[in-house]
């Protein structure tokens, strides 16, 4: 799976350590920054990891901050990109199942490394259910 990768400074230790286990699970992952813990402005990094996966050039993005609010904002902004922020193993399961979810938010400050894994590989083993779902989804672009 092509996957893009983006946060501001209060969670690019995470940024990081999911790269790495990305990676070495054998997917293609591309950095969209933060390099640092220094403080910068999420919009920059999460924006155009979102565009990347609205233009279909990635199959999902997984965006982080302190929060992840202000990241899943960001990247809802961008037509075609369905974010759901998770702080449980069931919200991410739910976001795939009901919602097609193709970009997750996690925030840093929020959740433990252990349960950031689990979110993440559930997220991105569970599948979409179509059905009732589907229509809905279509509703939301209708518009745009």
């Amino acid at each position: 799976m092509k996957i893009a990768l983006a946060s501001d400074h209060a969670g690019f230790e995470y940024k990081q350590r999911i790269y790495q286990m990305l990676t070495e699970a054998g997917h293609e992952v591309r950095d969209f920054g933060t390099d640092s813990n220094d403080s910068v402005d999420y919009p920059d990094f999460i924006i155009p990891a979102a565009k990347a996966v609205a233009s279909g050039e990635f199959d999902r993005g997984i965006v982080l901050g302190g929060s992840g609010n202000g990241e899943a904002i960001a990247a809802n902004r961008v037509p075609g990109v369905r974010c759901v922020l998770c702080w449980n193993v069931e919200t991410a399961k739910l976001g795939r199942q009901h919602n097609n979810a193709n970009c997750l938010s996690i925030g840093q400050r929020m959740l433990t490394w252990e349960l950031t894994e689990q979110i993440i590989q559930t997220w991105l083993e569970t599948p979409f259910d179509g059905g009732r779902h589907q229509r809905r989804i279509e509703k939301l672009d209708q518009d745009l």
